[in-house]
């Protein structure tokens, strides 16, 4: 079936059946892989994304759900080659390791400083649940703190 979506502000169409979810028809439909597979059942958030400005997993989200919103990957975060200011503190602060979370994880957060600019570590713990193996859980609250004071 033909499938209409809107993925960092390009329209797209798309043959899938309605109940494909949204991570695969990103990643294999739209060639957009900086979302990433991790378990397949919206516990680990690697597959993080943004729907009409709200973190979801997109593991488990039938494309269906999709029609008719605005989603934002990570290849979207950056305006016109630009990066965002959560984007250079992840650098400033050498958030990444392996990198295979990291970008479920910066979605995640830029919807947690949508709905709290200044959050504290209890609003950070509370909302980020993406799990990172490499532990650097230290160095994203640094660089989520960076931000809030900017």
């Amino acid at each position: 079936m033909a499938i209409q979506l809107t993925v960092n502000g390009k329209a797209h169409r798309v043959d899938v059946d309605t109940s494909t979810p949204l991570l695969w028809v990103i990643r294999e439909q739209l060639g957009l892989t900086g979302t990433k597979y991790g378990c397949g059942i919206a516990q680990c958030g690697a597959c993080t994304v943004m729907l009409d400005g709200a973190a979801v997993r997109s593991c488990v989200l039938p494309v269906s759900a999709a029609v008719g919103k605005k989603i934002k990957t990570i290849e979207g975060l950056a305006q016109n080659g630009k990066m965002t200011k959560l984007q250079q503190a992840w650098i400033e602060h050498q958030v990444p390791q392996c990198g295979f979370c990291q970008s479920g994880m910066l979605m995640a957060v830029t919807d947690l400083l949508a709905k709290k600019p200044k959050p504290t570590d209890a609003d950070i713990d509370a909302a980020i649940t993406n799990i990172c193996r490499c532990g650097s859980f230290q160095e994203v609250r640094a660089a989520i703190h960076s931000v809030a004071k900017a």
